[in-house]
């Protein structure tokens, strides 16, 4: 196969495989993937050995955002306000970049598929620490509990993009208040009329 040919078999079987992952989660057989970008099983796995790497490959973008994310927010001379800096970042991307939707969706699924992403988790738990230890974070508080706070930022649904940004921002400083030692009552956000769908 010619170097263009196989090249441009990357790139489409990358954009398939981002609207499948996207649109289905991580559980699309990789056969469907290449069926969709019309190319043979075994030419996605010759690209891509393994789902994994398709999956972060096909992330890498939003994964490098969130790695900048969270060094930002552990390079803070204030452990707290890096904190509360990388939430309200982390919530708000993916009211404004769909397609960072599918890769936090993934967070409690499979925490080490990636270097980088590995990476980005031990220094999350490093700026948890540091936060713990001024006293300003609580105690009891876990890794597990800031991607319990993504999961449920995925489920604003909320038209237009603004309203659903406003709606993200509401709901990071209400988190923020429920996990700091000693709650402020500071004030919030305007609230944002939101649609109730049961079911």
């Amino acid at each position: 196969m010619r170097r263009t040919d196989a090249a441009h078999n990357r790139v489409r079987i990358l954009a398939t495989a981002r609207m499948a992952f996207v649109a289905r989660g991580s559980g699309v057989p990789m056969r469907e993937i290449a069926r969709q970008a019309e190319v043979s099983v075994a030419t996605v796995y010759r690209h891509f050995p393994a789902k994994d790497a398709l999956i972060a490959e096909a992330f890498a973008e939003e994964l490098a955002l969130c790695s900048s994310i969270v060094e930002e927010g552990l390079a803070a001379a204030d452990p707290w306000h890096g904190f509360v800096l990388v939430l309200e970042k982390l919530t708000e991307v993916p009211a404004r970049e769909q397609g960072f939707r599918a890769f936090v969706a993934q967070l409690p699924r499979k925490l080490d598929f990636a270097a980088d992403r590995a990476r980005t988790l031990r220094m999350l738990l490093e700026l948890i620490r540091r936060a713990q230890e001024t006293g300003e974070l609580r105690p009891d508080f876990v890794l597990e509990d800031l991607v319990l706070a993504l999961v449920a930022n995925e489920g604003i649904r909320v038209e237009p993009a603004a309203a659903r940004v406003a709606a993200v921002r509401r709901f990071t400083a209400l988190l923020i208040q429920s996990f700091r030692a000693r709650p402020d009552a500071e004030p919030l956000p305007p609230a944002v009329r939101v649609p109730f769908r049961r079911g």
